[in-house]
């Protein structure tokens, strides 16, 4: 089955337990469909380049997924419909990389950047 990564912004007002649960709600409509979902990350309440829906925050979460095309566009159609999510962003990959996305790094680990002066 083809991998997917989604990323997806939820409302600022929603308690992290609210943002979480979303995540969940989304993983089982996947898994209801014929998917799977490799890994989730709840990357916490960020703030946005610009305002969205009078929002200046949003929850912000990822998951990782292995899914047939079908179910992947049920889980977008339900996403996009549902009052909380703002944006949502599918992407297509070859292979999920390993370990923790770049967001949930530290900064001390991204060592192929320069030191400041």
């Amino acid at each position: 089955m083809p991998l997917y990564e989604h990323v997806f912004i939820a409302r600022q007002d929603l308690s992290n337990a609210q943002a979480e649960g979303l995540i969940e709600h989304f993983g089982t409509v996947l898994g209801d469909n014929g998917g799977k979902v490799v890994e989730t990350e709840y990357w916490g309440v960020k703030t946005m380049a610009y305002k969205i829906n009078k929002n200046r925050k949003g929850h912000y979460a990822f998951l990782k997924t292995d899914a047939p095309a079908p179910a992947v566009q049920e889980m977008e159609r339900l996403m996009r419909l549902h009052d909380d999510v703002m944006r949502v962003l599918t992407i297509k990959v070859d292979a999920h990389e390993e370990g923790p996305s770049v967001q949930m790094q530290k900064k001390d680990d991204r060592g192929d950047r320069r030191e400041r002066r």
